[in-house]
């Protein structure tokens, strides 16, 4: 195929081999998930160009929620509609959830899981390596002049050392896009204007500048029902909860605490885990103070969103409020995933087809890559979040093994060029020779 030509509109079912395959691999948070997303969307399948890829994740990070996830529904709404953006969201999130109900069963069962640590003992700086050089990758493309540079360095000392609120880094910086675009506009420098030229052509992608994505635009008649759709599929579980469990009382707090959740997710997980652990723990008693500390452990072995901690939480919210009942766990984990992520749906199906109509005006553009800037930023500081995770738990020491795997990860990936998926079965294969090695001697 010739390099300019976009590739053939996917089939819906090659589509959704695409997004089960991303449920599995989204390691690394948001700021892996979203290079993830990157590498396949726009580089591999060249199915979305890299300004509608940054459109749609300007928008997304806006919002509250899982980013990445609403990412993900965002590019399949624009590929194939509803259907698409259902497929993408659900399967974004789907194994992530299973596997943590898995892990969840053998922690309340057996206490601690060696096999699994093991598992995710290379893993995890191996993930910290995919996330190092990915990171770099989108940096360069969102980043387009020495002022959005300032912003996304302002942006990262904000939030890393001075813990601003994201919300409030996103509205500054919102500020000052309108500041600049309409009190200085065309009076600044060449070096600080966005470019209007990519290195990339827009031609060689499916979804790019100049295509309108059927169904953008406003329809009141949609709104409506697209809210409707959503009120009911709220209340129905509640319903039935209402109906036939026992102990509504517990349900109902269950419910809308989560829904609550859900609206003030902005930042990720790591903003809102402190609100969830002070009601949950403190103010609910659902469970202790370490449990919350190993589920988000365990959370952070797991692919998709790490908002999926909260599913821990439910879990282990209907086995202690139901004297150890696993079927009662699996039910609180399958209601807080329920709640924690049907917004996340609304938002874009409603919000998509506006913000599509959006990305022709000059101004919106030039505001919103203010809101880009200042995300790379806070994925960076994310990024080295994650790493200290990884590599210096406990600071001063540092876990020098980790820090070696990480060396080697970005060597085998960065310079080898070792397909992503291998490595993270080498990763993995490592980690369980290490593990058996040992427990035979």
């Amino acid at each position: 195929m010739h390099p300019l030509t976009p590739p053939p509109i996917p089939t819906f079912r090659e589509a959704l081999g695409l997004w089960l395959r991303l449920g599995f691999i989204g390691f690394g948070g948001p700021a892996g998930q979203i290079a993830i997303l990157h590498d396949f969307l726009v580089d591999k399948k060249r199915w979305i160009s890299n300004s509608k890829f940054l459109h749609a994740l300007n928008y997304c990070m806006l919002l509250p929620g899982p980013e990445a996830q609403q990412l993900a529904t965002y590019t399949g709404w624009m590929l194939h509609g509803v259907r698409g953006g259902l497929a993408a969201g659900i399967l974004f999130v789907l194994p992530s959830a299973v596997i943590l109900w898995g892990l969840s069963v053998l922690y309340v069962t057996y206490g601690h899981v060696p096999v699994v640590q093991a598992v995710f003992e290379f893993l995890k700086p191996a993930v910290v390596a995919v996330v190092a050089g990915a990171i770099v990758k989108i940096g360069k493309k969102s980043l387009q002049s020495p002022l959005h540079y300032a912003v996304a360095v302002a942006a990262f000392g904000a939030i890393y050392f001075l813990n601003v609120p994201f919300p409030a880094i996103i509205f500054g910086s919102l500020l000052l896009g309108t500041a600049v675009y309409y009190s200085l506009g065309r009076k600044l420098p060449e070096s600080f204007k966005l470019s209007g030229s990519s290195s990339t052509n827009e031609s060689a992608y499916l979804i790019n500048q100049s295509t309108v994505v059927s169904g953008s635009g406003w329809s009141a008649n949609r709104f409506v029902r697209q809210i409707g759709v959503a009120a009911l599929l709220w209340a129905l579980p509640l319903a039935l909860l209402a109906a036939f469990a026992p102990n509504f009382d517990f349900w109902k707090k269950l419910c809308l605490f989560f829904t609550q959740a859900a609206f003030v997710t902005f930042g990720g997980a790591y903003a809102v885990l402190p609100y969830v652990a002070q009601v949950s723990v403190e103010q609910f008693g659902w469970l202790t103070r370490p449990e919350m500390i190993d589920g988000l452990a365990l959370g952070e072995t797991t692919p998709g969103p790490l908002i999926m901690v909260l599913a821990f939480v439910g879990f282990m919210a209907g086995h202690n409020a139901f004297n150890g009942s696993l079927a009662a766990a699996t039910l609180g984990l399958a209601v807080t995933v329920w709640y924690t992520f049907l917004p996340s749906f609304l938002f874009i199906f409603a919000g998509a087809p506006l913000i599509e109509r959006s990305q022709a005006n000059p101004a919106v553009k030039s505001i919103l890559q203010y809101a880009t800037s200042a995300v790379a930023g806070v994925i960076l500081s994310l990024c080295l979040y994650l790493g200290q995770a990884v590599i210096a738990p406990n600071p001063p020491e540092i876990l020098w093994l980790a820090l070696v795997w990480v060396l080697v990860s970005l060597a085998a990936l960065q310079y080898f060029k070792v397909n992503l998926m291998l490595w993270i079965g080498v990763s993995v294969a490592v980690g369980l020779a290490k593990h058996f090695l040992l427990s035979v001697n």
